[in-house]
């Protein structure tokens, strides 16, 4: 028992005694609602204390895509329910859904994603292809005039907009090799700088 433990005994049983106190002469001739009562805020605070306790996993769970700075150099991302690893981006000062990919060439923004930022898909030339899982489909060159991920912003980057169904844009390795390595390990993925 170290030297302040006594005092706080003696301060945390005053404390229990005041409150005890004041709750039997409250309910007093209804002990048993008082009771329940005293459970349910039992269970109330215990529930609460387990969430805190598992926040940073819920987090992880709830908003997979959240990229979290682990040190200096490195950015850690968690691996959604579905195996796959996502990533917030800013573009132009909106955040956009990106599936990193490091099985695709480049940025790919979905038709949705480019309106979002204020590319109208109408007006874009889609002279490009890209061969899909799902066959060709025909791509326009686009520039991004902010991106920024994490706590790195990078301007004027090069990406394509795809012509094609796609449900979510792709963050491909044209952008991943701004990172010197890239690691999986278990359900996270590290991106060193």
């Amino acid at each position: 028992m170290e030297q302040g433990d006594p005092i706080r005994l003696i301060y945390l049983a005053v404390v229990l005694l005041i409150v005890g106190g004041w709750v039997f002469a409250k309910y007093r001739g209804r002990l048993a609602q008082a009771l329940q009562q005293a459970i349910l805020w039992l269970f109330l605070f215990a529930g609460a204390i387990l969430l805190y306790g598992f926040k940073d996993d819920l987090q992880r769970q709830l908003i997979p895509s959240r990229a979290a700075v682990v040190s200096g150099d490195k950015i850690a991302l968690a691996r959604a329910p579905d195996g796959h690893f996502y990533a917030t981006l800013a573009i132009n000062g909106l955040d956009i859904l990106f599936l990193v990919d490091t099985g695709a060439t480049d940025v790919v923004l979905t038709q949705d994603d480019a309106k979002l930022v204020g590319i109208d898909p109408t007006r874009l030339r889609y002279f490009g292809t890209a061969n899909t899982a799902n066959g060709p489909v025909r791509t326009a060159r686009i520039k991004l005039g902010t991106v920024t991920f994490a706590d790195q912003t990078d301007r004027q980057v090069e990406a394509w907009v795809n012509d094609g169904e796609m449900h979510v844009s792709l963050l491909g390795m044209a952008y991943l090799s701004r990172y010197s390595s890239i690691e999986i390990t278990g359900n996270s993925m590290y991106l060193k700088r």
